[in-house]
């Protein structure tokens, strides 16, 4: 990554040499790169964006430093929206928040970056540390960010680090958008570690009762009902999950759940025992967290380990 932003740069000294006795201004490539955007001339404005940087590179002032910040953005994104060019993209992107780490620009880069690594490099922890440097600057999407970083977690499997960065969120934006989805992800986390059931059952229940409009609601009930089946108690995940009928997207799952439920009941009374069918029921699992979530049935087979 280094090696590509000397690049970068060493490409501006080149598009400087070109010019030399011009009397343009900074501001005035600054204005070639956006119309040259304008018109889909990508190319251009990123020479025009090189041009820039590299006379801004001998102002010292702040003023200088304020431009800088802009062409090393434009030309990212240049890099990224136009080009779909992510290495290069990615390269200019820390360059900028390495050279103007307290502007504007740098906290968007932040973002941008922590997407492009989470997407295309699986790279979640550089994708975690660049959402938890923006969070320090508190941006106004503070919120999403910290969900973001808590989904991440989770998607590494550290669901103790995953409870903790859920339960932040309700802490310090109490009125966020997010606030659902926080407690239902923190439960979920909650579900996957040893000995946290009746946690677990805790904050399911804690959604339905602060946010019973949420369309996580449900699919809250029918996790609950899940935890109770793993705990053994059938009849009582049976009562949940007949409660649950009443809202969940997909009956059709829960009644599956129900018809197990039953079986796995049937099995221990003394008709049962003995009875192929009811010891080798297969039928299909209900839906898991990582689906409700808005996951894929892949994902949900990564996340069991299948």
């Amino acid at each position: 990554m280094k090696r590509l932003g000397r690049r970068w740069v060493f490409a501006f000294a080149v598009g400087t040499l070109a010019v030399t006795g011009c009397r343009d201004k900074p501001v005035d490539h600054m204005q070639r790169a956006r119309d040259a955007i304008f018109e889909k001339r990508p190319d251009e404005a990123l020479v025009e964006y090189r041009k820039a940087y590299d006379m801004l590179l001998r102002d010292g002032t702040p003023e200088a430093l304020v431009m800088r910040a802009r062409a090393l953005k434009g030309a990212a994104d240049v890099y990224w929206l136009e080009q779909r060019k992510v290495k290069e993209a990615v390269s200019v992107y820390r360059q900028l928040i390495q050279q103007c780490p307290e502007s504007p620009e740098a906290l968007e880069a932040r973002i941008i970056l922590a997407e492009l690594l989470r997407v295309h490099y699986r790279d979640l922890r550089g994708s975690i540390d660049q959402l938890t440097a923006a969070l320090h600057r508190n941006p106004p999407q503070g919120a999403e960010l910290q969900y973001q970083v808590a989904k991440l977690y989770f998607e590494l499997a550290d669901y103790p680090q995953c409870e903790l960065e859920a339960r932040k969120l309700p802490e310090r934006f109490a009125t966020s958008a997010y606030v659902d989805d926080s407690i239902y992800l923190q439960a979920q986390a909650l579900a996957m570690m040893d000995g946290k059931r009746q946690e677990a059952l805790r904050a399911f229940a804690d959604l339905r009762s602060r946010f019973p409009d949420s369309e996580l609601a449900p699919h809250a009930l029918f996790e609950m009902g899940k935890l109770r089946a793993d705990a053994g108690d059938n009849e009582k995940a049976i009562e949940t999950w007949v409660e649950t009928l009443k809202t969940h997207p997909d009956p059709t799952l829960v009644q599956d759940a129900i018809l197990r439920a039953r079986r796995r009941l049937a099995n221990l009374t003394v008709e049962g025992i003995g009875k192929k069918e009811v010891a080798f029921d297969r039928a299909r699992q209900a839906r898991t967290s990582v689906e409700a979530m808005g996951g894929t049935a892949e994902e949900a087979a990564r996340d069991r380990g299948d």
